[in-house]
């Protein structure tokens, strides 16, 4: 019989050049390929989670806004899902990422303190009470003009506020805090076995702003030590969990259907 070695070989090497190219990116989505500034990303360990981060610094640049978004243009109404957000976007803008971003009651209201272009929706919220989100203490993601962002506890970002050093353009609040400058949530037991599905947000040492969805039940110990000691962000805020947790991440292949009350997400102006 022939040998076929030689053509077997031919074709190994054809075949071993053609997956080399095969694995570079092929996107043609300008914002997708801008992973300087931002990126999605599925990761195992220390759990199985999905994170969005965008770099800060992007965000003082007129290509990218982070933003809050609740009701429908000039209407009371919420917005819901994540296609309902996308279908009121201007043809000059896109939708990098988004999740949920806080809690809300059953008319889909949020119920802490929420500001959208300067607006407040809805007040500092400091009562006490039950459920996640007066576990206290509890917090404050917001952001100014400018575009920097911070998570602040509550209280204390009633004191800025009241002189003046906070003046958000953007904020939701929510419970519990998971990271508090550096430091875990105090009432998180490291043996909990209250696991449930859970995102977060987290300002990060790194120059980045993280979003965090776990994809398994984990507890709130869990998922504090991802963000302290995985992400290193001294400052973390839970936003939600179980049915409540929603992805909007088109690069990584995420787009939940759910609905849900206000919203948080990365606009790129496009070029």
């Amino acid at each position: 019989m022939p040998s076929f070695t030689p053509n077997l070989s031919l074709w190994a090497i054809a075949l071993l050049s053609f997956g080399i190219n095969a694995c570079q990116p092929t996107s043609t989505d300008a914002s997708n390929s801008d992973t300087k500034n931002w990126s999605c990303q599925s990761q195992q360990s220390p759990f199985a989670y999905s994170a969005c981060h965008i770099q800060a610094d992007a965000l003082t640049s007129e290509r990218y806004a982070l933003q809050l978004f609740w009701q429908q243009p000039d209407s009371a109404q919420p917005l819901l899902t994540f296609d309902a957000l996308l279908a009121t976007l201007p043809a000059d803008q896109t939708l990098s990422f988004a999740m949920n971003a806080g809690m809300y009651n059953e008319n889909y209201a949020p119920i802490g303190y929420t500001v959208i272009k300067g607006e407040e929706k809805r007040a500092l919220n400091l009562k006490e009470g039950g459920g996640n989100f007066h576990l206290l203490p509890n917090g404050v993601m917001w952001w100014d003009q400018s575009g920097k962002v911070q998570i602040t506890e509550s209280n204390a970002f009633d004191k800025q506020r009241k002189n003046d050093a906070a003046q958000p353009w953007y904020a939701t609040q929510s419970g519990p805090m998971l990271v508090i400058n550096d430091e875990i949530h105090p009432q998180f037991n490291p043996d909990s076995t209250s696991l449930k599905i859970r995102n977060g947000a987290g300002v990060c040492s790194d120059g980045s702003i993280q979003l965090v969805t776990s994809e398994m039940p984990v507890t709130f110990y869990q998922f504090a030590v991802l963000f302290k000691d995985e992400l290193h962000c001294p400052n973390a805020l839970f936003l939600d969990g179980g049915i409540a947790s929603a992805l909007y991440a088109p690069s990584i292949d995420k787009q939940d259907k759910k609905e849900m009350g206000v919203m948080i997400g990365v606009i790129e102006q496009k070029k």
